[in-house]
């Protein structure tokens, strides 16, 4: 018994840990963020592909991370990168999917601002931002997410716990500046190199579905499941991308706000995907059932979400406020940002605990494998209704 509780302290704590670092980590993210306010103006459109282009990657990560951990619980991980193994295919298949997903984002993100009447640049630039930043971040959070997988095996840690949380981080961290970046080099160029470069774009895109299509059948069936799902949640990400687009002005005027929201929702897609991973191991493992109504184990999964949820964000807050007055610039006050944030991560996590388990027993139900759909519902669930949920907050507290 006495084991028992030290060993669920034990991941507790490893969880606790790895987002305490994530946290650090993802309020970098919004500071950058906070400091390139005039850019997102200067390019419009920019905002309306962010939240997706970012929470994306780090979803497409955090399924690789999740999957690898499941065929480590399950014995079937060897470290050998050859087509065929479990780690080759991953890897294989985590890049074409982001090549597709980043293509089919910048179109998304164009007529979503179209159809909004939001301000956007020309779809063959958005598309072309979209696809660069995809290919080069994805590259290097992959190459994170891989070391990570690699220590844990190697270490004996439990990949459900590290997994997520670092992850999903790297792909904030990482896919800010990569974005900014693109974008602002993108825009730089003449208009028909930006066509010609455009062009190139789709090319890769059929280029990845030709490999898709003449490789193993794992590949295959991985790339299937993933695009199917992330097609519809790219939506979702533009939903909440212009949901910050049309309230870009309040957000730049009170930057402090800007700021707190890349360590918000990757802090709570952190969260859910702890949760997500733990729901998919067990279910893997035989330790928690699909049933109708979560049962006593997956209730405790629940608490520890909350626990870490009150945790994290009066540390997010006051990391965003302390940025802001460092750099001269408005906040609403420590205690105002604290009981926004609260407020809108609790409304969230209650929601992403119903659905971590819906997605996770549904698809574990009918055959499907849950890594490839726990946490890119979750993450992008979460960029939507903290989108909604922050903005709603900011509204009825500040008036």
């Amino acid at each position: 018994m006495e084991q028992g509780l030290s060993s669920q302290s034990r991941l507790i704590l490893t969880g606790l840990g790895a987002l305490l670092v994530s946290a650090v980590v993802l309020s970098a993210a919004g500071i950058y963020l906070g400091s390139v306010s005039e850019v997102l103006e200067l390019i419009p459109g920019l905002m309306v592909l962010l939240p997706s282009i970012i929470h994306i990657r780090g979803s497409i990560a955090g399924v690789f991370a999740s999957r690898l951990s499941s065929s480590m619980h399950l014995g079937e991980f060897s470290i050998d990168f050859e087509e065929g193994s479990v780690l080759g295919d991953n890897i294989r298949a985590s890049f074409v999917i982001t090549i597709l997903i980043a293509f089919v984002i910048g179109i998304f993100s164009y007529v979503g601002s179209r159809i909004f009447e939001s301000p956007v640049i020309a779809v063959t630039d958005l598309v072309l931002i979209s696809v660069v930043t995809g290919i080069v971040a994805g590259a290097v959070v992959m190459g994170i997410t891989l070391l990570i997988a690699l220590a844990s095996y190697r270490y004996g840690l439990d990949l459900d716990m590290i997994g997520a949380p670092t992850v999903t981080t790297s792909g904030d961290l990482v896919t800010l500046p990569i974005l900014v970046l693109s974008a602002t080099s993108i825009m730089f160029l003449p208009p028909w190199i930006r066509l010609v470069l455009g062009g190139v774009a789709i090319v890769f895109g059929l280029a990845a579905i030709l490999y898709t299509w003449n490789r193993s059948v794992r590949i295959g069936a991985i790339v299937r499941e993933n695009v199917f799902l992330l097609i519809p949640l790219s939506v979702i990400g533009t939903l909440a991308g212009l949901t910050y687009s049309l309230n870009l002005e309040a957000l730049v005027t009170i930057a402090a706000f800007l700021i707190l929201i890349p360590p918000f929702t990757g802090g709570l897609g952190s969260i859910g995907g702890i949760l997500g991973s733990r729901l998919s191991t067990g279910m893997h493992t035989g330790e928690l059932s699909p049933s109708f109504l979560p049962e006593r184990g997956v209730v405790h999964h629940f608490i520890i979400s909350y626990l870490y949820t009150l945790i994290l964000l009066p540390l997010l807050a006051l990391i965003a406020h302390g940025a802001a007055v460092l750099m001269g610039l408005n906040s609403p006050g420590l205690g105002m940002l604290v009981a926004i944030s609260l407020a809108a991560g609790l409304v969230v996590m209650t929601l992403v605990n119903g659905v971590a388990y819906a997605t996770a027993s549904l698809s574990f139900r009918y055959g499907l494998d849950p890594d490839n759909f726990g946490i890119p519902v979750i993450t992008s669930l979460i960029d939507l209704i903290g989108a909604a949920a922050l903005v709603t907050m900011i509204g009825l507290l500040l008036q």
